[in-house]
């Protein structure tokens, strides 16, 4: 039996890839496609939208209705949408797959306070390279120590809206935690231009010598399968708040 999913900004560039990946998967069914009030993709259907055939799936912004018939919610948009979103799946009982970035301190603490009743996986980026490189970087940190210099420098489309990226602030709050000092003392540059999917890089720089480790995404169908993987692993989670490290060993 499929999974079936309700992605949220289904005509975004990261939810039509998501529609798309899972559409060509028989592991998963799109029971519903989100987007908001007033887009001009709402009333569509969604395999017309993304360039193929029909498939009876009108794109539609009545999260409630969508989440009824539904397995997982996938949430790629903006942060006040996916509380809403978050709210309505904790109400009825629906696993959750979280790829927003941007979000408040505040903001965070309602998905923490949410996985007390549905499982949530929660990750400012769904890569398997970039999730190795959160470990990299802090064993980096660890057998490095202070004489080495910190900084990141991440670089994003222009059109991505928060600054720094979701990920960039992940790898700062790793390396502070592996440094024992506060985040404000990693610096992180951010980079706004072109079509740039998503560069993240972690400079170490000591004593004549210097160390780079850096992820290039060359396509956001990796964090779209990523996004799916994340929702076959919680579909059969209970309750709690899990990030792509535990989905990544359960794979």
């Amino acid at each position: 039996m499929s999974i079936k999913l309700v992605i949220s900004g289904c005509a975004g560039r990261m939810g039509s890839r998501i529609a798309a990946l899972a559409l060509g998967d028989s592991m998963f069914s799109v029971a519903g496609a989100l987007e908001a009030a007033g887009h001009r993709a709402l009333g569509q259907d969604l395999g017309v939208w993304l360039g193929g055939q029909a498939l009876g799936v009108r794109i539609a912004s009545d999260a409630a209705e969508a989440l009824r018939s539904a397995d997982v919610l996938i949430e790629f948009t903006q942060p006040q949408a996916t509380l809403e979103h978050l709210r309505l799946a904790r109400q009825l009982k629906k696993a959750t797959v979280i790829g927003t970035t941007g979000l408040s301190g505040q903001e965070r603490a309602a998905i923490v306070e949410a996985a007390r009743d549905i499982p949530i996986v929660f990750s400012p980026n769904m890569s398997v390279g970039v999730n190795l490189l959160f470990e990299l970087a802090q064993l980096a940190a660890q057998r490095l120590g202070p004489a080495y210099d910190v900084e990141v420098i991440e670089a994003h489309h222009r059109a991505k809206r928060d600054a720094p990226s979701g990920t960039a602030k992940r790898l700062a709050e790793g390396l502070a935690a592996s440094r024992k000092q506060p985040v404000e003392r990693i610096p992180v540059h951010a980079i706004r231009a072109g079509d740039i999917v998503g560069d993240h890089t972690v400079i170490f720089a000591g004593p004549a010598e210097r160390l780079e480790l850096t992820h290039r995404a060359h396509s956001r169908d990796v964090f779209a399968q990523g996004a799916l993987k994340a929702a076959q692993f919680v579909a059969t989670q209970r309750p709690g708040l899990y990030d792509m490290s535990h989905v990544l060993r359960a794979s």
